[in-house]
């Protein structure tokens, strides 16, 4: 067992009984969600995971250990607290050794969830190449852990505040396959279709599984981004967020906005004007993603000969 790990009492059971085990981010309660919301949406979020058959792990960095899920007191502890950082690669190692509070995002969960050896991680959103990327050079670090990094990532794509097209073109020149659920447009968060198409349309759990075990029996290192689009009940209208999203912006570089402060402001700002409907969108999302997630997670459990490297 690594000496940094600490798993939740759920968890280590589920170790122990060889039960399907599903990683959660813990940014999505820290900085993507306001209180009290996000910790009603990791709730949710860990029950739809467990109604499917799985156990859920929230990642957070906690007292110098990597916690690999949470009980109560602790999701309250990163909802509430100021002081929580945004943990990526590079953070990792300071919040550890300084005993921050640490919230893991996309790069963070996976590296622990991997160190853990938990093969599926749901999320939101990844992180992706940023608009104006060909001067600022703002990629996600997102991007180059999944193409080191052997966790599938279940996602409702990428958010529109990004290069979508960039972003797509960036995983493909590292290798990291992109699987769409359900149709082939890869979705674009708030809304199913971003105009581009995924990699690949594998509908079922079984399938996925199958795709991914084969990816890492011929020793082709790295993740595989599983898209999911965002229900149809729940999408916004490509037409308003896009030009929400332009007006967000629009904002934020106007108020000198930059770095890991972007998407959380923007994020508000989407919220406060759609008047809400872009957070009902987001936890609706999420809790989807996580009912595929628990679905491939049993399904690579049951698969015989899973052997990521």
């Amino acid at each position: 067992m690594h000496q940094y790990l600490l798993f939740s009492p759920e968890v280590a059971a589920a170790r122990a009984a060889g039960k399907p085990i599903v990683a959660l981010e813990s940014t999505i309660i820290s900085h993507g969600m306001p209180y009290p919301q996000n910790v009603t949406m990791a709730q949710e979020v860990e029950h739809v995971i467990r109604a499917a058959g799985a156990v859920p792990a929230t990642i957070a960095i906690i007292e110098g250990k990597i916690c690999i899920g949470l009980v109560a007191e602790q999701l309250e502890l990163l909802a509430t607290s100021p002081d929580a950082m945004k943990v990526s690669r590079r953070d990792l190692p300071y919040v550890l050794s300084q005993g921050r509070l640490g919230a893991t995002t996309v790069a963070a969960t996976m590296i622990c969830a991997q160190l853990a050896g938990i093969h599926v991680f749901v999320t939101g959103g990844i992180g992706g190449v940023h608009r104006g990327a060909e001067t600022s050079f703002d990629i996600s670090a997102d991007l180059q852990e999944l193409a080191r990094t052997n966790v599938a990532v279940v996602c409702a794509g990428v958010k529109s505040i990004l290069d979508i097209g960039l972003t797509l073109e960036y995983l493909e020149t590292h290798g990291v396959p992109v699987i769409s659920v359900g149709q082939p447009g890869f979705p674009a968060f708030f809304t199913r279709d971003s105009g581009f198409k995924a990699d690949f349309q594998l509908d079922t759990a079984l399938e996925q599984a199958a795709f991914i075990q084969t990816k890492w029996q011929l020793g082709l290192n790295g993740g595989i981004v599983v898209s999911n689009p965002v229900p149809e009940a729940f999408a916004m209208q490509k037409d308003e967020i896009d030009g929400i999203t332009e007006q967000a912006l629009r904002e934020a570089h106007d108020g000198g906005v930059a770095g890991k402060l972007v998407t959380p402001f923007l994020l508000a700002r989407i919220k406060t004007l759609t008047e809400g409907r872009s957070l009902m969108t987001n936890i609706a999302l999420v809790k989807h993603n996580a009912q595929v997630g628990a679905e491939l997670a049993v399904a690579m459990r049951d698969l015989p000969g899973l052997q990521p490297i």
